[in-house]
Order: structure tokens, then C-alpha cells, then sequence
């Protein structure tokens, strides 16, 4: 029996010998320990639902993507008192800008296109929208107001506000502002009342649409018959955006009928009043 004992008791101690001496040949890497409490810290708790933690992590990301958005468009040249707060930016030949969810500033006609007016002799870098004096002017697009000034000679009381799609729309002739700068407004959300303030001839609304600091046609980006943009995305392009031109739908016009010679049952051709009065007399 003891001599069972014995190799029993060896056996043992050979084991436990190749036990330890297996733990130090095949140890774990120093990194398990941070990786075990990563996976620890990651573990989803007991009873919270899959689908809100997902939708949680989506708004999260979200969030960051708007957040480094705001930090590229309102960043640039901010605090500029200029109208213009991109002088001397490189401007790329072609862009795409998003225009969709617009809303039109205020519902008057145009009373006075873009382009060159002779009688002043000097660019007309917006449009002219008809309005009484204490009309509310609201924000063409989503964005953040960068300006609220006077301007006596020009723009009177006006508004410069800069948005999410990265260009800039300008009201002038205002009578009171509704907004500071800095705040941030939704599109159709009201920013002023109109008014007749600065270098008017009467009540209108002097409205602006830039793209670093270039003024754009606003016809070119936006049906004002119809209260709409053209297209969702308006592309602008560095060779044509100055060109005073529309950019509606082509108006079908109608075209001059031409007087054709009458012709008789029998097919032939028969001279209008007037040429046979002149044949008779010669």
C-alpha cells in the first residue's frame, strides 16, 4: 500500500510541475488584460433594447458629422462686417449646390431683375420682390445670420445670413430686424419686417444669393412665378454665374402665321385683293 502511496503521490507532483511549467510556455499576451476590460466596458446591459442604442449611436454620429459641417461653412471669415466675407478665396470652376427645402422670402413679384442698370449706371447684384412696410421677410434656406447692419447709401437695414448648403442670402431695405447674429433660423422662419430703408425708391425687398461672396441671378436658382427652386441642386459654374440672363422654363411664344396664297377648289393658286387692285391699274 505505501508503495502505491508513493507513485500516487509522485504522479501528483509530476503533474502539477507540468501544469505550471504549460502555464508559463503558453501565457496570454500582455495586451488580454485591456482587451478583457474593453470587452467588459462594451457589453450591452441586461435588458436594453438593441434597436435604441443603435438609434442612439446613429445620432450620435450624426450629430459629429453636423458639428464638423457648422465647424467648415460657418467658420470661414465669420465675424467679417463685409457683405462680401470671401474676399480673396479660391473659387472652384464648377460646384453643386443643394438648394432643396427653400422657402421664398417674402410672395411679391419681382419689380427689378439682376443685371446692369444703365440709368444708375451699376450692377444690380439681386432682385427687386414687391412688399408693403411691415411685411414679414423670412429665410430662403436653413442656416445661421452672420449680419444684421445699416447700411445708409445701400442695403438700409439688412440681413446677411450664411447657410448649411454653404451659400449666403442678403435682404436689404429692411424696417426692423427679428433675428441677432449668430442665432440660428430655419427656412420660412421670419428673420425681418420689410421696409424702405437705405438707397429705395419705395417699399421692396432687395434680395441676394451668393456663393463665396460671388452674387448669383437669383432667377437662375429660383422659379419666383412659382415660388420654387428649378431643380433641387443648382450648379454653379465660375464662367456664367455673373450673366444677367433668366433661367426659367423657355416661354413658347407664338409664332406669326405666314399669309399663304389662297387657293381655289380646283387647286390652283388665286391672287390676294390687293395684287389684282394693283394689276388693274397698270
Amino acid at each position: 500500500m505505501q508503495f502505491f502511496k508513493k507513485i500516487a503521490l509522485a504522479m501528483g507532483a509530476a503533474a502539477i510541475v507540468s501544469m505550471s511549467a504549460s502555464a508559463q510556455k503558453f501565457h496570454l499576451p500582455a495586451s488580454h488584460k485591456d482587451q478583457h476590460k474593453d470587452l467588459i466596458a462594451n457589453q450591452r446591459p441586461a435588458g436594453v433594447d438593441l434597436k435604441t442604442i443603435k438609434m442612439n449611436s446613429y445620432l450620435n454620429d450624426v450629430k459629429k458629422r453636423e458639428a464638423l459641417h457648422d465647424n467648415e461653412v460657418f467658420s470661414y471669415n465669420w465675424d467679417s462686417q463685409a457683405v462680401n466675407a470671401y474676399s480673396g478665396v479660391t473659387i472652384p470652376q464648377r460646384q453643386d449646390i443643394d438648394v432643396t427645402g427653400f422657402v421664398v422670402p417674402v410672395g411679391g413679384r419681382i419689380t427689378s431683375p439682376y443685371g446692369y442698370r444703365p440709368r444708375f449706371g451699376r450692377m444690380h447684384r439681386g432682385v427687386d420682390l414687391s412688399l408693403s412696410v411691415g411685411d414679414t421677410v423670412v429665410s430662403a434656406f436653413d442656416g445661421k445670420v452672420r449680419l444684421t447692419k445699416y447700411e445708409g447709401r445701400g442695403y438700409g437695414y439688412y440681413v446677411v445670413v450664411r447657410h448649411d448648403n454653404g451659400m449666403e442670402t442678403v435682404y436689404g431695405h429692411l424696417s426692423k430686424f427679428l433675428v441677432k447674429p449668430n442665432q440660428r433660423v430655419r427656412a420660412g422662419e421670419p428673420i425681418a419686417l420689410g421696409g424702405n430703408t437705405g438707397r429705395s425708391t419705395g417699399p421692396h425687398l432687395h434680395f441676394e444669393t451668393r456663393f463665396l461672396g460671388l452674387a448669383i441671378n437669383p432667377e437662375a436658382i429660383i422659379d419666383f412665378t412659382n415660388k420654387v427652386t428649378h431643380k433641387d441642386v443648382f450648379t454653379f459654374d465660375k464662367t456664367s454665374y455673373d450673366r444677367a440672363q433668366k433661367y426659367g422654363p423657355a416661354k413658347k411664344h407664338k409664332s406669326k402665321k405666314v399669309r399663304a396664297s389662297k387657293k381655289s377648289r380646283s387647286g390652283k393658286a388665286v391672287a390676294s385683293k390687293s395684287k389684282k387692285k394693283s394689276r388693274k391699274r397698270r
